[in-house]
């Protein structure tokens, strides 16, 4: 029996959620996450791609927490001296927020340990065709279209 197009878009986001929970648990375990929590990472990771200092909305755009989580996490990050905040010179009402120096030093310590675990995983499971048919696919579904990556190729 075939399944319908509905019932495989929801089979293939079911086995894409199984997979991030399996993995996310396993990445939790590790002992990597002694300076900062997962989450403290998403959150350092997250301002280290920014180009330019951040306001909260923005950042909670690209991290999975409510605004008011997100907003008293951040606030333990700048208390630790990994996050600064500034006022918003086209805003004075407004706040940005950006890397310290020792918050960079933190983010890239713990998320080059993170990032061999990432790809010790995936390259345990998937062939080289596999994660580029993936990346292409979860580009696709974030609605990407990859011309991004090739500019910076």
């Amino acid at each position: 029996m075939t399944r319908s197009s509905g019932r495989l878009a929801n089979d293939a986001w079911e086995s894409l959620l199984v997979a991030h929970a399996v993995l996310m648990k396993r990445f939790a375990a590790e002992d990597i996450w002694v300076e900062v929590s997962m989450r403290e990472y998403d959150v350092l990771y997250t301002l280290s791609k920014c180009d330019e200092p951040t306001r909260l909305g923005e950042l909670g755009r690209n991290v999975l927490l409510s605004q008011p989580a997100l907003s008293r996490l951040v606030e333990r990050l700048v208390e630790r001296g990994l996050v600064a905040r500034s006022a918003d010179p086209a805003d004075g009402r407004g706040v940005l927020l950006d890397l310290t120096e020792t918050g960079r030093h933190v983010q890239r310590r713990v998320g080059g340990r993170h990032g061999a675990s990432v790809a010790r995983s995936v390259r345990a499971e998937l062939t080289e065709e596999d994660m580029l048919k993936l990346e292409e696919i979860c580009r696709r579904l974030a609605g990407q279209d990859g011309s991004e990556r090739e500019n910076e190729e």
